[in-house]
């Protein structure tokens, strides 16, 4: 990774940082929500999966600039592929479905702003313009699915327990199983098939950059 790529990278990650370190005390904070104290509420933070994308993607990051030469080996090659999906289907549902739910002001406006906005900038410009390249095959797809199923298991388990759910579209109780199955479905399609496009154009990346060589 050049120098570039790695200024890009600490970028990143300051704005990771930065957006999730605003976020806890906010939450911590919030009495209105759904849970009745403090240490509940920060830790249900990490229960949204807009915060475990930011963290994939600040982590990764945070290898890519202090050793950009660790990135061998199926796991950082799976947590790479993983932050840059997960961080652009945050950006992509949130726009597109959630942000009309929103009505923010002051630290909480900017902390969503870092979270939903700069953060999935950051993180798919990043891999488009400084990859690096070569990370990802068709294993390493298949390898990339395994958080998302994860982090849906859980928050299905969680919420027939606590009673909550993170987003609407996840809601049980508001939709049921059959329609909460079903927006995950879309969601995985989207997930998926931008696993394919990345796999696809990181390959004619990597070609064009050879070849440039």
């Amino acid at each position: 990774m050049t120098m570039t790529g790695r200024v890009w990278s600490w970028l990143t990650v300051l704005v990771v940082a930065a957006g999730i370190g605003i976020q806890l005390p906010l939450s911590a904070q919030n009495e209105e929500g759904f849970f009745s104290t403090a240490p509940e509420r920060l830790f249900n933070v990490f229960a949204y999966f807009t915060i475990q994308s930011n963290l994939l993607l600040g982590g990764t990051a945070l290898v890519l600039a202090l050793w950009p030469g660790r990135t061998d080996g199926v796991l950082f090659k799976t947590l790479r592929l993983n932050g840059v999906l997960c961080i652009a289907v945050t950006g992509i549902v949130y726009h597109t479905v959630l942000a009309g739910l929103d009505d923010l002001d002051g630290w909480a406006w900017v902390a969503n702003l870092l979270l939903h906005t700069a953060a999935p900038l950051a993180g798919v410009l990043g891999w488009l313009l400084f990859g690096p390249r070569g990370l990802t095959d068709w294993r390493i797809v298949k390898w990339s699915i395994v958080f998302p199923l994860l982090w849906l298991g859980f928050t299905l388990i969680r919420g027939e327990f606590v009673g909550f759910y993170p987003y609407p579209f996840v809601d049980v109780g508001e939709h049921g199983y059959g329609r909460v199955l079903l927006n995950c479905l879309l969601v995985a399609v989207l997930f998926l098939a931008l696993a394919a496009g990345a796999t696809t154009l990181d390959r004619r990346l990597r070609r064009r950059t050879t070849v440039e060589r």
